[in-house]
């Protein structure tokens, strides 16, 4: 059992999902990781208004996708371990990468999220996964083009106009931007990978009319 003790101490928890998040994250240092987060919030929810989800949850998982960001790196491993969080062997070999899955299992244990869609899209923020939900793609989507790094996403400018067709295909543009360089990166993550071919393949894609194709 994983003992958060240590991480919330000095922690005044309000209930209101933005402050809490904003003060964890201050308390470890980690100011510019809330300020991308409320970015990719404010993100999700317009996105959740154009695609007809419900923006508040957007909203929510956006200011918690990233709340694991008070671990460092080092230690994610262990931490996965103790909050009994299956390991793949890619997150072995590439910490970085299970961010995502501690980021949920805290926004059950400390924000007492119990609302299994908002878990769903914070545990897949980075990589996504197959038959995604439209709040999964949502958070996926925002989180990508309000990036936590400097400049401008270099596949941002083909991601907006396919973003005006269908959040799948706005998805596909930055799956794509990774699969073209996948020799380069440190390890493909297997959901990255099903959720490019699967988007690939078209099987999730939706036509303007909103007919499934």
């Amino acid at each position: 059992m994983h003992d958060y003790e240590p991480l919330v101490r000095g922690w005044q928890k309000t209930n209101d999902v933005a402050s809490d998040a904003q003060s964890l994250l201050c308390l470890h240092g980690c100011e510019h990781t809330f300020f991308h987060s409320k970015r990719v919030a404010h993100e999700a929810a317009r996105l959740a208004n154009v695609f007809g989800v419900d923006p508040q949850a957007a909203m929510t998982a956006g200011y918690l996708h990233d709340i694991s960001a008070v671990y460092p790196n080092q230690v994610r491993i262990e931490v996965a371990e103790s909050l009994g969080i299956e390991i793949l062997p890619e997150e072995k070999a590439f910490p970085m990468i299970i961010h995502q899955k501690i980021s949920k299992a805290m926004a059950r244990d400390l924000f007492s999220i119990k609302d299994s869609a908002i878990l769903s899209a914070i545990e897949c923020h980075t990589t996504l996964k197959t038959n995604p939900s439209r709040l999964d793609l949502v958070l996926f989507v925002a989180d990508k083009i309000e990036w936590d790094q400097t400049g401008t996403p270099p596949y941002v400018q083909q991601l907006i106009p396919e973003l005006e067709k269908s959040l799948e295909r706005a998805a596909h543009v930055y799956l794509s931007h990774l699969w073209e360089q996948r020799e380069k990166l440190r390890v493909v993550h297997p959901w990255l990978r099903d959720a490019y071919l699967d988007l690939s393949r078209g099987t999730s894609y939706v036509s303007e009319g909103g007919e499934c194709i």
